[in-house]
């Protein structure tokens, strides 16, 4: 462990790990989308697949690893037990720090489906992590705006086309999807600007995860509503590469998906956009509730 370390001088060496660790790791993933554009076959796909998996499985492993050198955390975590490797989730969480990403990738790597982010289409030219997504078969949507669905109404329904077809490939193997609903880190001052009624968190987008459903709820076998709590604070990026995170609490809990909100199209239904706003609300309710009740639980520790 290297706790013996001034914090500055961990940080920089975990940067250094984690940036080593992601162009070495890279490059499998790399070869694995050169083959599956030359190889366009099922079943070489699949081969292809659970190798570049492999890769971004021991790419997280790595992280888990400089996390528990710089500072051993101290987790408090419920809910686990029935998260299972054959199943496919939606998956969401309240968001308050990139720390979050990490967190969730730690704890649920090798435990659940490989997470993978709805991204906007113009991500893919990200330089590398653009085609690392791409080799990992993370869905790319293509969505329209209100404003340009009015000038141009052919294409109302063809970004959800899109995802369609984006989403056929997980049909055959167990995915995790994952989605913030708050769609931003939640702030003090995001949520004033908001005027949030909640203690905790940011109002949710209900569009996001109506998306999925739509897409591949049929898949689904159940969302997983995840809860972060940081006793001591919500720590930055850096905090997590200083070794300063010492406690992190998180509950994870399964829900049911209401077989309701399966396959119905949130943006032309205005019934189901209500009912389905109102189950969304109910579940951040709930969550706001649990949060209360973790600050209480857990307070602050003395920072050593």
């Amino acid at each position: 462990m290297l706790g013996f370390l001034p914090a500055p001088l961990r940080g920089v060496l975990a940067s250094l790990t984690l940036a080593l660790n992601t162009l070495i790791f890279c490059w499998p993933l790399f070869i694995g989308a050169l083959f599956k554009a030359v190889l366009p076959f099922q079943a070489a796909r699949r081969v292809i697949n659970h190798a570049v998996h492999a890769s971004a499985n021991a790419w997280i492993s790595v992280n888990s690893a400089w996390m528990y050198l710089v500072q051993p955390i101290q987790w408090d975590v419920k809910g686990l037990e029935k998260v299972n490797l054959r199943d496919s989730y939606l998956v969401t969480s309240n968001h308050q720090t990139w720390v979050d990403i990490l967190i969730l990738q730690h704890l649920l790597n090798r435990r659940a489906p490989f997470l993978k982010f709805f991204l906007k289409q113009q991500l893919i030219w990200v330089p590398v992590i653009g085609l690392c997504w791409w080799a990992l078969e993370f869905p790319f949507m293509k969505r329209f705006s209100k404003h340009y669905l009015a000038k141009h109404p052919e294409k109302r329904g063809q970004d959800m086309a899109t995802t369609r077809k984006a989403c056929e490939r997980y049909k055959t193997n167990p995915v995790s999807v994952f989605n913030f609903l708050e769609g931003t880190r939640m702030t003090a001052a995001k949520q004033a600007q908001q005027n949030s009624p909640f203690t905790y968190l940011l109002k949710p987008k209900a569009g996001g995860i109506a998306f999925v459903l739509d897409a591949m709820g049929e898949q689904l076998a159940s969302m997983l509503n995840v809860t972060i709590h940081y006793p001591n604070g919500t720590p930055t990026f850096w905090d997590l590469l200083c070794g300063r995170l010492q406690r992190v609490v998180v509950r994870f809990e399964q829900v049911e998906i209401p077989k309701q909100f399966i396959g119905k199209n949130y943006d032309q239904d205005d019934e189901y956009k209500l009912a389905f706003q109102q189950w969304v609300n109910q579940l951040w309710e709930d969550k706001d509730a649990q949060l209360g009740r973790l600050h209480l639980e857990f307070p602050p520790t003395l920072q050593h």
